[in-house]
């Protein structure tokens, strides 16, 4: 009796398909990248082991704002929308916000709020019909997560939800604009007044909070 041989282009077809499958199945998840410093980055140094583990979970987009070009929403741009006229890969992030089961933001806390690109986005992205509707009486969100986490450190020793803390009101707002779900916040304060030592603590102690967050996220 002969042995049959394996086929082995059939089975690579067969685990792509598998696989393909699985990622359909996958919920999306939008990571909107805003540490401007990049590597040099203490909000980094968080988020980026918190968005590993969500990576189990979620098929991940990840646009960095380092990376893109950002218009300045200005008087011509703004007629040129109500002209109808909206760049394509505006109009394709504005479409990743819209379709995402989750989205998870990384920002530090400049100048009692979020940084300048990070707020420049969003209105490039709050475009009418796409993350947000209204009828004769007001606005409302036309965004599909559920869920919202914001990972940020500040400088100053300001706690979230402190008066101050401009940054998570604003998203808060934002999230009521655009239909989202809760926002969850995992952040380290008073980081430009103590020691590396000090610092590597607060980071540790973030990134578990948030590997934590990111188990029922």
């Amino acid at each position: 009796m002969m042995r049959e041989e394996y086929d082995f282009a059939k089975a690579k077809r067969i685990k792509k398909k598998i696989f393909e499958g699985e990622n359909r199945s996958m919920k999306k998840l939008l990571y909107i990248d805003a540490c401007i410093r990049d590597e040099e980055s203490r909000t980094k140094r968080i988020a980026t082991p918190i968005v590993e583990a969500l990576k189990e979970k979620y098929e991940v987009e990840t646009l960095c704002l380092n990376e893109l070009n950002l218009s300045i929403v200005q008087k011509e741009l703004i007629t040129k929308r109500m002209n109808g006229d909206i760049d394509k890969e505006v109009m394709a992030w504005a479409e990743s916000v819209r379709d995402a089961d989750r989205i998870v933001i990384s920002a530090p806390f400049w100048d009692m709020s979020i940084p300048a690109a990070l707020k420049n986005f969003f209105e490039l992205c709050s475009i009418f019909d796409v993350t947000f509707k209204s009828n004769d009486k007001t606005c409302y969100g036309n965004c599909k997560a559920e869920k919202m986490l914001y990972i940020t450190t500040r400088g100053m020793d300001i706690l979230t939800g402190d008066e101050l803390d401009q940054g998570t009101s604003y998203l808060k707002a934002l999230s009521w604009l655009w239909g989202i779900g809760p926002l969850q916040v995992v952040s380290a304060q008073n980081m430009d007044y103590v020691s590396e030592e000090v610092i590597d603590e607060k980071i540790r102690v973030a990134v578990e909070e948030g590997l934590e967050i990111a188990k029922t996220f």
